[in-house]
């Protein structure tokens, strides 16, 4: 068994939020990564894709989901699955959101049409 201190958590920043990695394989070994997201009030995530399916469940605040055209709406206690190769965009509501994410530990993300550079977010890894 691996105990991932909270001290050692991992913080990503940019500039739509605040990502803090709880586990990864650079963060206690685990082949799934599992990491918090602090979305920024009334800001709209990237549109995006990735590899692989994620999840996320939403603990607070609220989030405009965006995937493959549909927009549906998600707030505390909601569960999104967002299955692989679908184009995402979240946005956050006028408190900004809370969720906790997983996504497996090799997941790529790219923007739509620039399939040359995939990469693995830091709270991934």
């Amino acid at each position: 068994m691996t105990l991932v201190r909270h001290a050692e958590s991992r913080r990503s920043e940019t500039p739509t939020g605040v990502m803090t990695t709880l586990a990864s394989p650079t963060l206690g070994g685990a082949r799934s990564s599992v990491w918090r997201t602090e979305g920024k009030p009334d800001v709209k995530g990237p549109v995006h894709i990735l590899d692989a399916e994620q999840i996320w469940t939403f603990l607070e605040g609220e989030a405009t989901i965006e995937l493959d055209g549909e927009i549906s709406t998600a707030g505390p206690g909601d569960t999104a699955v967002l299955p692989a190769h679908a184009t995402r965009r979240l946005t956050a509501g006028p408190q900004g959101y809370t969720a906790i994410v997983t996504a497996p530990a090799d997941a790529h993300a790219w923007i739509p049409g620039d399939t040359g550079n995939k990469v693995t977010p830091p709270w991934i890894a």
